[in-house]
């Protein structure tokens, strides 16, 4: 059996066992985000979903107007005229064939992966390397795009992916602890809207289960769905 460290029985202690506003919600992850370091804040939505199915999956993107407060280090996979937008777009790293065999090679220095159509054939051969840590360029997730500039100033400055897992959770970061409360709200208000907006044509019955929030080291505050919809 996990033991609870003397320090998260502390934080536990600060939250009542019941349901609160969003506004509540994120006023007690700050006030229980204590790490030596700036932790990420966190939504874990469990959803009425079973993504076995089809219809009932869920795989989008969100733009945070408020950002993640992360550095996203950008990788892209192009050719000619793209790989030179993709180096004075203010990409990380960039290379064609020769990026492909560093990266089959252990080479994962990067965050985000974008690659142009083109160059998807010949990155298929890295489906074992990059699917396992969710860096395989995908078009639902924005990261297969001929807009190569665009895509890379839209996850440097706050884009997120999110999608359902096998237990129809979603999990996805929405900023840092040491934000403000009102732009962590702002935030996860464009999450929830996003996922709304998004909702799988195969939902059935209720749609939002449980919303949890908390930061890496803090403990979890339950939302009152009620109230947000």
């Amino acid at each position: 059996m996990k033991k609870i460290s003397r320090r998260l029985k502390t934080l536990k202690s600060k939250v009542e066992p019941k349901l609160y506003s969003l506004s509540e919600a994120v006023s007690i992850l700050k006030a229980t985000s204590n790490a030596q370091f700036k932790e990420t804040a966190e939504a874990h939505i469990c959803l009425g979903l079973n993504p076995k199915y089809a219809d009932q999956q869920l795989r989008a993107t969100v733009i945070l107007p408020k950002g993640t407060g992360k550095l996203v280090k950008v990788a892209v996979i192009a050719k000619g005229e793209k790989l030179t937008e993709a180096v004075n777009a203010g990409a990380d790293i960039s290379g064609s064939e020769e990026l492909i065999d560093e990266i089959s090679k252990g080479r994962l220095d990067f965050d985000k992966l974008i690659a142009t159509p083109d160059v998807m054939p010949l990155i298929a051969k890295l489906g074992r390397v990059l699917g396992p840590r969710g860096l395989m360029p995908s078009p639902k997730a924005g990261t297969v795009t001929l807009d190569v500039a665009k895509s890379i100033n839209e996850f440097k400055g706050g884009k997120v992916e999110y999608r359902v897992d096998r237990t129809g959770i979603v999990h996805v970061p929405f900023g840092k602890s040491s934000f403000s409360e009102e732009d962590l709200v702002m935030n996860l208000q464009t999450i929830k809207d996003s996922i709304d907006k998004n909702k799988p044509s195969g939902s059935k019955g209720k749609y939002w289960k449980t919303f949890f929030l908390s930061s890496t080291m803090g403990p979890s505050v339950q939302i009152d769905i009620a109230s947000l919809l």
